[in-house]
């Protein structure tokens, strides 16, 4: 590994002294306790996180008796406030697996990349994820699991309808009004209520060919790619009622999946957990790439969670030594496996793709190389992000203006960039 340690060491080996390397902040223990906090990705007590790191704590232990790991799981409704508040009152962790990062980075509180991970780990890395941790290009956030974005689609009522799969907006508009003319309730679910809209936002900005940002990372919502997209959006979608007897606003993301599961929807944008929901009340469903204007999307919505190292208790050589084991193909392999989300490492993808047990998301890890994520290295993300969740569905409401409402967001974007 290429951490200070290895300095450390030679410089002790020059001098004809035995070196004890200890993490900073451990006062000469032999022992040293690392605090990680994560998020929970179950929905069960039998599936909830603990038990992925508990399992894991213990090999490690087994295999590193001089660091001790403490865990507590959080519910994603808690985790990263928690984490937040403990970073403020100066009670950081020494690790914290959540969903942000940039915020801390711009607070000087954490390790970058280069001090914590060995070469090998870092190279592992699927580049894509690697620049979407960095600020500055400095990387500080550390990829830990990811997903991606397709349309699903219930064959039985595309079936029912004649129609194929869309490739294009075109087809998309027109096998949504075939389903409407068979009675589906809900032809296309378009989720832009506050529980995740800036997800639906941006696949939808991607797909008419622009993004949130530019490729310098300044904000574009109003570009005219972007009002055009929300325009088709009003107009051939919302106007000619294909999205059912919710409004956009009002219908959060997993109620569009709970409607797709209970076989109301025709199809939608979705992510892998939702196969398993589907499946679970006997809907047949098909995936396919997100249609684009003219053709495929120019990318899909890919998103990562983060892992991230506090620089408080100074334990940086230990945090290393922990971190390289948990970013081991095996050990990545068995989180995503248990909750079927995409590894974030090459070697990982790369067992994946070829594990015809999960062949389900074979799919999904052909789009992560070229995916785009949110601008989470901004510190404005958060309140831009909450911007759109709260207002973007007003854009395709019939007295709504997407030029107008576009424009807005804009200029709120700027300013809290301009911040700081």
């Amino acid at each position: 590994m290429q951490r200070r340690t290895t300095g450390l060491i030679a410089a002790a080996a020059a001098l004809g002294m035995t070196a004890t390397l200890a993490g900073c902040g451990s006062n000469g223990s032999d022992q040293v306790t690392l605090r990680l906090v994560a998020a929970d990705y179950g929905d069960s007590a039998e599936n909830s996180s603990k038990n992925y790191w508990g399992d894991l704590v213990k090999e490690f232990e087994s295999e590193s008796p001089g660091i001790k790991v403490e865990v507590t799981v959080l519910p994603w409704t808690d985790v990263d406030a928690k984490v937040t508040e403990m970073a403020d009152k100066g009670e950081a962790p020494d690790l914290a697996q959540i969903g942000a990062y940039a915020d801390h980075a711009a607070k000087d509180r954490l390790y970058s990349a280069d001090d914590v991970l060995s070469i090998a780990t870092q190279a592992d890395f699927l580049p894509s994820l690697t620049r979407a941790g960095e600020v500055k290009r400095v990387q500080y956030g550390i990829p830990f699991a990811s997903s991606t974005r397709l349309l699903f689609y219930n064959k039985k009522l595309f079936k029912a309808a004649d129609v194929e799969p869309p490739k294009t907006w075109d087809e998309l508009a027109t096998a949504a009004q075939a389903l409407k003319t068979a009675g589906v309730k809900t032809p296309f679910a378009l989720p832009l209520g506050p529980e995740e809209a800036q997800a639906e936002t941006m696949q939808w900005l991607l797909s008419g060919g622009d993004g949130y940002t530019d490729h310098v990372g300044t904000y574009t919502l109003d570009s005219t790619q972007n009002i055009n997209t929300f325009t088709w959006l009003k107009n051939e979608l919302v106007g000619k009622d294909l999205t059912g007897p919710v409004a956009p606003r009002k219908l959060n993301r997993q109620a569009a999946f709970d409607a797709f599961s209970n076989g109301e929807v025709g199809m939608l944008n979705g992510h892998p957990t939702l196969m398993k929901q589907a499946e679970t009340k006997g809907i047949e469903y098909g995936m396919v790439p997100l249609p684009g204007v003219n053709g495929k999307a120019k990318a899909t919505m890919g998103v990562a969670d983060w892992m991230m190292a506090f620089k408080e208790n100074g334990h940086r050589d230990e945090i290393g030594t922990f971190l390289d084991f948990v970013y081991s193909e095996k050990n990545a392999l068995d989180f995503s496996r248990r909750y079927d989300i995409l590894p974030v490492t090459n070697s990982a993808s790369e067992t994946l793709a070829a594990d015809s047990k999960h062949k389900n998301l074979h799919e999904f890890l052909e789009e992560l190389p070229n995916s785009e994520l949110y601008p989470v290295g901004k510190t404005s993300w958060a309140k831009v992000s909450a911007d759109i969740k709260k207002n973007i569905g007003k854009a395709v409401e019939r007295s709504g203006d997407p030029v107008t409402i576009l424009k807005a967001m804009q200029n709120a974007a700027v300013g809290v960039d301009s911040a700081g």
